[in-house]
C-alpha cells in the first residue's frame, strides 16, 4: 500500500505520524493509497522550517521571486496532464474536468508573476517643509492554507502564488481525501528555484488544523469549505491573532425568466448543477424558474440531466464522473429521499446508477427535484452533489427576494435577455458573485473570489487585489533629511504640516 508523506524543508517525509487515512479510486471504490495524519510535532515541524528560509525570502528581491514564479508556471504548464490525472484519480472528476481547474489555477500563477507591479507602494513628495511620506507593503511571515477535496489543486493555487510572491513562506494543508496533487506542486516549486522551507505540504484531519491555527508562528490563515468550518476556523483563529480569511458553504440559485433561450438556458444548468459531480462550491443547485419559464425549463433540464454521460473520470466521453466517498453517496441519496418525501417532484433520480464495470464506485446519478419549497431539507441544506432543486415563483422580484433570504451569498446567476431585469438583479441581489447568462461567475485570476453572508468569515476574498491585501500589511515612513547648519526647530506641540 502506497504511503503519502508530508513535504518539510525540501524533502518528503513521515516526521512523527503515526495515524493514517484511506484514498480511494471514487471511480472503482478501492483504496488506492494511505495518507499520513500529521500529529502537533509535525505541523511545528513544517512551520518552523517556514520560519527558518523567511527571513532570507522575504529580503529576495522582486524581480528574483518572479524569476522563481516564471519557472513555476512553466513547470505546472509542462506538467498539467499528470497533475490533472492525479485530480481524476483521487477526487473522481472526469479528465476534461481536471484540466480545466488545472488551468484555473495557473491564471492566478500568472497573475502572482507580475508581483513588482502589484507591490508598488505610494509616495508623496514635500507633504509638509523638506518633509516626504511613503509607503510599501511588507509579507507577514509564515502563512497557512486549508483547502478542500474539491478542487485539489486549483484552490491551493488561489493562494500560495500569491503568498509567496509577497515574500512569505506557506504550509498548506491539503484535503486528506485527495492529497497526492500539492506533492506534486511541492516538486514542482523546488525543481523552479525556490528555496528549501519556502513550501511545505503537511497532510492531516482535524489534529493537524487545530496545530496550525493555534500556532504562534502562523501569522494568516487561508481557508475554504463548509460553512460550519469556516466559521469554526475563523474564530479559532482570530481568538489567537491571527488574519483569517475562510471561505464556506454556498447554496448557489440560477434564476430563468420567461424570456430566456430554454435550450441554452438549461444546456447550462445541466452543465453548473451536474458537472464534477456537483462537488463545486459555485455549483449551481437551485434553479428558480419564474412564471410561464417553469414548465418548458424542466422538461428541458429533465431531457439535458437523463443525457448526461456519467462514468469513470478516465473513460473517454464521461461528462460526469463519482462522488468522492461512500459516505458522500450515502449522504446524497439521503437527501434526495427526504426531498421527494417532503413533497418534491423527482422527474429524474439518480439514486442507483451502476456505471458497467464500475460496480463498487460512488456514484449518483443527475438528479432533478421540482416544486422545491423552501422549507425542505434539500433546499436548506448544502448537498454537494448532482442534484438540481427547482423552485417556482411569480415575477423577478420573487426570485430576488429568494435569493436574499438564504442565509448563503457565494454566487448565483440570471438568464433573461432582458438588459433591465439583468441590472435590477445584479444590484439587488446580496451575492459576492454574480453571472448574467452566466452559470458559474468564477471571476478571473486579476479579480477577487468570494462570497457574503455565511458563505465568508473575515473581511478579504481570495486572489486578485485582495489577496495582495491579505498576504501583506503596510508600513508608511516620513522622512526629513534636515541641513547640519540650520536649527533643530524641534516643538513641544502635536506635529501639524507647515
Amino acid at each position: 500500500m502506497r504511503t503519502i508523506e508530508h513535504w518539510i524543508g525540501g524533502t518528503s517525509t513521515a516526521g512523527t505520524s503515526t495515524r493514517t487515512a484511506p484514498i480511494w479510486n471514487p471511480a472503482t471504490g478501492e483504496q488506492r493509497a494511505q495518507v499520513l495524519l500529521a500529529a502537533p510535532a509535525d505541523v511545528d515541524s513544517a512551520v518552523r522550517s517556514g520560519l527558518e528560509a523567511f527571513d532570507e525570502w522575504s529580503q529576495v528581491s522582486l524581480s528574483r521571486r518572479s524569476t522563481v514564479l516564471f519557472a513555476f508556471r512553466e513547470l505546472v504548464n509542462a506538467n498539467a496532464e499528470e497533475l490533472a490525472g492525479l485530480i481524476t484519480d483521487e477526487h473522481g472528476k472526469v479528465l476534461s474536468d481536471a484540466r480545466g481547474e488545472v488551468q484555473r489555477g495557473l491564471e492566478v500563477i500568472e497573475f502572482a508573476c507580475g508581483i513588482p507591479h502589484l507591490l508598488k507602494g505610494d509616495y508623496s513628495d514635500q507633504v509638509s517643509t523638506n518633509i516626504d511620506t511613503f509607503s510599501f507593503r511588507e509579507p507577514l511571515g509564515v502563512v497557512a492554507g486549508i483547502t478542500p477535496f474539491n478542487f485539489p489543486a486549483m484552490v491551493p493555487m488561489w493562494m500560495y502564488p500569491i503568498a509567496i510572491a509577497c515574500g512569505n513562506t506557506f504550509v498548506l494543508k491539503p484535503s486528506e481525501r485527495d492529497p497526492s496533487p500539492s506533492l506534486l506542486v511541492a516538486d514542482l516549486w523546488q525543481r523552479a528555484g525556490l528555496p528549501d522551507g519556502v513550501f511545505n505540504v503537511v497532510q492531516g484531519d482535524k489534529e493537524a488544523v487545530d496545530a496550525l491555527l493555534d500556532h504562534p508562528d502562523i501569522a494568516a490563515v487561508s481557508f475554504v469549505g463548509s460553512t460550519p468550518i469556516a466559521r469554526y476556523i475563523h474564530q479559532r483563529g482570530s481568538a489567537s491573532g491571527k488574519r483569517v480569511q475562510a471561505l464556506g458553504g454556498a447554496k448557489n440559485h440560477a434564476i430563468v425568466l420567461p424570456d430566456a433561450d430554454v435550450d441554452y438556458s438549461s444546456e447550462h444548468l445541466a452543465a453548473a448543477a451536474f458537472g464534477s459531480a456537483g462537488e463545486r462550491c459555485m455549483a449551481i443547485s437551485v434553479a428558480v424558474a419564474v412564471g410561464a419559464a417553469a414548465d418548458p425549463i424542466v422538461a428541458a433540464v429533465t431531457a439535458r440531466a437523463n443525457a448526461v454521460k456519467v462514468g469513470a473520470g478516465r473513460a473517454p466521453g464521461s461528462e460526469m464522473g463519482p462522488v468522492i466517498t461512500p459516505a458522500s453517496r450515502t449522504r446524497i441519496v439521503d437527501l434526495i429521499g427526504t426531498g421527494e418525501q417532503q413533497g418534491g417532484v423527482l422527474m429524474t433520480d439518480g439514486r442507483g446508477l451502476v456505471v458497467p464495470g464500475h460496480e463498487g464506485g460512488f456514484f449518483v446519478g443527475p438528479t432533478v427535484i421540482d416544486h422545491v419549497r423552501t422549507e425542505m431539507d434539500v433546499y436548506r441544506q448544502e448537498i454537494f452533489g448532482p442534484v438540481l432543486s427547482v423552485l417556482r415563483v411569480d415575477t423577478v422580484d420573487d426570485a430576488i427576494a429568494l435569493v436574499n433570504a438564504n442565509p448563503y451569498g457565494n454566487g448565483t446567476a440570471i438568464f433573461t435577455s432582458s438588459g433591465e431585469a439583468a441590472r435590477r438583479f445584479q444590484r439587488g441581489v446580496h451575492v459576492g458573485m454574480i453571472g448574467i447568462n452566466v452559470p458559474v461567475p468564477v471571476p478571473m485570476s486579476y479579480y477577487s473570489f468570494g462570497g457574503w453572508k455565511d458563505s465568508l468569515f473575515g473581511d478579504k476574498h481570495v486572489h486578485g487585489g485582495e489577496g495582495v491585501s491579505f498576504y501583506t500589511r503596510a508600513k508608511v515612513v516620513t522622512a526629513r533629511w534636515p541641513h547640519v547648519e540650520h536649527p533643530a526647530d524641534a516643538s513641544f506641540h502635536f506635529p501639524t504640516s507647515s
